[in-house]
């Protein structure tokens, strides 16, 4: 028996949006154009920040900063990812948790200035359990914003239901966690029941200068938290240790490594 395919309607969604984080800023929240008489001096300090801002990693360097099979074990298999996925293949309807259920039903699609982004989808024998992870970076402001959204979205939420294009429905509990060793660092765990089958899945999203990685692990007929809490510390792990920026770090802050980005373990030694 594989995953139920809402809950994995379920996992597309929430990746696709808790870890992608800024895909979809809002317009609003841009600033205005200039006005002629100003275009020179904001053109002029354009460039200022320009040359001073880091620059964010490449997808190459996230790509090699994700988790592997090697590192996952052999009984593992790595899932593609569909770039471009179909409407059905979006968020099913969700209801409560009016700030996550925001989240998961916005449309990135329209977004513009989306930065790198890698993803990669892992699937254990019959489909459970699966981890999901994704790296995406963006300018350091952007990803404030977005960081602290998705952070809020967690910590209000208690309880969310799901529905897929069958009528079927399964209600999570939703419970902050900690997942990691980083204390602070936005992670919830969900609960629910569907025809007797127990589910359960972990989400945590941690913060490595310009990079939010975003994490995902859900499995069937059972609600043991000790490997999600494992593969979660094996990716924060690879992905210092490649991006060279320390868990928790902003740019520029004292977390950030000198090491230049791209550089990275051997394979096996994450876990």
């Amino acid at each position: 028996m594989s995953l139920p395919r809402h809950l994995r309607a379920f996992t597309a969604a929430a990746v696709a949006t808790v870890l992608t984080l800024g895909t979809a800023q809002l317009a609003a929240g841009a600033p205005p154009a200039p006005t002629s008489a100003s275009t020179t001096s904001t053109a002029s300090a354009a460039s200022v920040v320009a040359a001073s801002a880091p620059l964010l990693p490449t997808d190459e360097q996230l790509r090699a900063a994700l988790l592997t099979t090697a590192e996952l074990g052999p009984d593992f298999t790595e899932v593609p990812v569909d770039p471009n996925p179909s409407p059905e293949a979006g968020a099913s309807p969700v209801a409560g948790c009016d700030a996550l259920r925001a989240l998961l039903n916005r449309n990135p699609s329209g977004a513009s200035a989306q930065g790198p982004h890698q993803e990669a989808q892992f699937d254990g024998p019959d489909g459970s359990p699966m981890v999901t992870e994704s790296l995406s970076a963006e300018e350091a402001s952007r990803l404030d914003a977005d960081f602290a959204t998705v952070s809020g979205a967690f910590a209000d939420c208690h309880s969310i239901t799901f529905t897929d294009n069958t009528g079927a429905a399964v209600t999570f509990s939703v419970t902050p966690i900690a997942l990691g060793d980083r204390a602070g660092a936005p992670a919830v765990r969900l609960d629910g029941d569907l025809a007797g089958v127990r589910l359960n899945g972990y989400l945590g999203i941690e913060r490595l200068g310009e990079v939010a990685l975003a994490y995902g692990y859900f499995q069937r007929d059972s609600d043991d938290s000790q490997l999600a809490s494992l593969y979660y510390r094996a990716a924060v792990a690879k992905a210092e240790r490649t991006l060279g920026v320390k868990a928790g770090a902003t740019a520029g802050s004292p977390g950030t490594a000198t090491g230049s980005p791209g550089t990275s373990a051997a394979p096996g030694s994450a876990v």
